[in-house]
């Protein structure tokens, strides 16, 4: 009998010592990465070795620890404390289950989706704009943003949407501010998102025209992902990895046949103009927003993802195997104003440029969209929610450096309409930029818009790594047709959560409309949707269509980030509200600065228009930048005076 106490004694003491080495080991752990990314920041802000220039790995190196590290413990303590995440909680998903829009998702699947819908044009041409400022302000926005904003954004309306059944954030807006702020809310996010998908439709438009490889590639994507959808959820329910491997493989043999379209017999039916690539969009948002989320929505984002973040990640390697010096200067003259890019100051134009990949309002209509209504479980919030935005921050980071390593005149020639004299009296003279051209085949001088630099940066570091040397032309063709795949996921998964808060706001006036599981419903206001961003794609351009984009994306940000708090305040977590509120008034002061600006900016230019055309668009684009002002300060008075009732209210009760 002793020695049976003696044993199981030891066998506690074991266990215990077992656990304490893991703990120390975890700490050790965490400990090593923290120092990792300490020295990493302190390289790139030029503490260390401030007269050298900074090599890029140093930003990859500096990103990978610092996301890792909030994930760990950030995500963890809003999940935990300010959240209260239950993973017993139903969700509506397996609740209210239609097997059209409600229908619970595969964790791994549904993380491919949202992260496909929410990484449009923002994290790739936001930085590559940007980078005009320099590479360090950018570069310090898209870690802070991402981690302390973005992320805490998109987790927190995640999770106010699931426990409310999947409702919209105008819904959400509506029961927790009043109806004065969530009418205005409904409005202006009906209005923001519209204009952001003509933003992000536009983007697409531009890389695919006359782009024989991308829209083969693209086109072939759509029934790859309703043979996945169908062997996935009829066939084969359940085995994930098998119709991975065989949606790969498949996307892969789609990528590389594209290259050989061009001249082929083939090359007509996938050489669009810019009116057939618009109508096919239109068509393609359409098709994907009528019909069951597991049918084509969500295989092909799935599907999309691997393109995405296997992209990335290559690119990521390249840039750890060449290691490049950064070629822009930390700070340029230009954050004080004057920009040939960006006009403006860095404050507040900097922070509207470089959106999605720090924060972005259009995060909250997937959070509250699509997502909540196939989340199986609330545990995998904290994964979806906070982890998809970082992933997004790290492919701004690439996008970033990509711009950054090219001479900075080149870059400025490749992004501007100036003449290579004009760009060296900006004390940036041109080096390579007609080179660059006959390397990739295509001239690059004079392509705006950050597009068309991107693939070049790209290229530049896929055609370095080893055995890819003369292969330029490829890797700049593949940057234009994924750069376009990454975007096109954001405009049907935007399309169908505008369909969801168009058929909301319908069902005040005619009351089956607001069911989503309706089908002559569902096909009239995904028609409606498509007409109105379809039409701004036709009818506008990026210089019209893109600053107005960036404003819109985020008032709609500091807009949920205020639901978000009301949300907060209400479930008795006063003490956590810091948390949304910080971030929120920061976005309002931002954007309402940048909207401001915008309007003086556009009101001057119709006074000194040249043609009377060209006057009535730049006064439509003051007013229209005027009327999602107004709104979003309807929102915000309204927000904070029914949270100062509230409190007030809560300590008269106390008393």
């Amino acid at each position: 009998m002793g020695s049976q106490k003696k044993r199981n004694r030891l066998r506690k003491g074991i266990k215990c010592s077992a656990i304490k080495n893991h703990l120390m080991f975890k700490k050790i752990v965490w400990i090593t990465i923290s120092i990792i990314a300490a020295i990493s920041l302190s390289v790139v802000v030029g503490i260390i070795n401030p007269s050298e220039k900074v090599n890029a790995l140093w930003l990859v190196v500096a990103s990978g620890c610092f996301y890792v590290i909030t994930y760990r413990f950030y995500a963890s303590f809003l999940a935990a404390k300010v959240l209260t995440i239950d993973e017993k909680c139903i969700t509506p998903a397996i609740r209210l289950s239609d097997g059209i829009d409600y229908y619970p998702t595969n964790r791994w699947i549904l993380f491919g989706h949202h992260f496909a819908a929410i990484a449009g044009a923002g994290p790739l041409i936001g930085p590559m704009l940007a980078a005009q400022f320099g590479y360090l302000p950018g570069f310090l926005w898209i870690l802070i943003g991402s981690t302390l904003g973005g992320a805490v954004h998109d987790m927190v309306i995640l999770f106010a949407s699931v426990r409310r059944d999947g409702h919209s954030l105008a819904q959400i807006a509506r029961d927790e501010i009043g109806p004065v702020g969530g009418i205005a809310a409904a409005f202006a996010i009906l209005f923001i998102i519209t204009v952001a998908l003509a933003g992000l439709g536009l983007a697409v438009v531009n890389a695919l025209s006359k782009s024989p490889w991308g829209t083969f590639t693209i086109a072939l994507t759509i029934p790859i992902a309703f043979f996945m959808g169908i062997y996935l959820y009829r066939l084969r329910p359940g085995k994930v990895g098998e119709v991975s491997v065989i949606g790969v493989t498949l996307l892969l043999i789609a990528v590389f046949t594209g290259h050989y379209i061009p001249g082929s017999f083939l090359d007509p039916f996938f050489n669009l103009s810019r009116n057939s690539v618009v109508l096919s969009i239109i068509i393609y948002g359409f098709i994907a927003s009528v019909l069951p989320v597991w049918m084509l929505l969500a295989p092909r984002d799935y599907l999309s993802t691997y393109m995405k973040i296997g992209t990335i990640l290559l690119l990521a390697f390249g840039v750890i195997i060449i290691a490049p010096n950064i070629q822009m200067p930390a700070v340029t003259r230009f954050a004080d104003g004057g920009g040939p890019i960006i006009p403006g100051k860095l404050f507040p134009f900097m922070f509207i440029t470089i959106a999605c990949g720090a924060i972005s309002g259009f995060h909250s209509l997937i959070s509250s969209g699509t997502t909540p209504k196939m989340i199986m479980s609330e545990k995998d919030i904290p994964f979806i929610g906070y982890g998809a935005m970082l992933t997004e921050g790290f492919v701004s980071v690439m996008a970033l450096i990509a711009a950054t390593i090219l001479i900075p005149g080149d870059y400025f020639a490749i992004n501007t309409k100036l003449s290579f004299d004009a760009i060296a009296a900006l004390g940036f003279p041109v080096d390579r930029a007609t080179e660059l051209s006959k390397m990739v085949g295509t001239d690059v001088v004079g392509r705006p818009g950050g597009a068309v630099s991107l693939a070049v940066g790209m290229a530049s570091i896929f055609s370095n790594l080893p055995g890819m040397k003369g292969l330029m032309p490829y890797w700049y063709n593949f940057a234009i047709m994924f750069e376009a795949l990454f975007i096109l996921t954001t405009v049907d998964a935007g399309t169908r959560v505008a369909r969801f808060l168009l058929q909301e706001l319908g069902g005040y006036i005619y009351k089956p409309l607001s069911k989503t599981g309706w089908l002559p419903g569902n096909i009239v206001a995904s028609f409606l949707v498509v007409t109105a961003w379809g039409y701004l794609i036709h009818s506008g351009n990026i210089s019209t269509i893109w600053p107005m984009f960036g404003v819109a994306n985020q008032l709609l940000a500091a807009i949920a980030l205020g639901v978000g708090t009301a949300v907060i305040v209400k479930s008795g977590k006063l003490r956590y509200a810091w948390t949304t509120f910080v971030p929120m008034l920061f976005m309002f002061t931002t954007t309402l600065t940048a909207s401001w600006k915008l309007i003086v900016m556009f009101t001057d230019k119709a006074v000194s228009a040249i043609s009377h055309t060209e006057a009535i668009t730049f006064k439509i684009d003051a007013l229209l930048v005027s009327i999602m002002g107004i709104l979003a300060i309807i929102v915000l008075i309204d927000m904070l005076y029914k949270l100062y009732w509230y409190l007030s209210k809560r300590l008269d009760i106390i008393k």
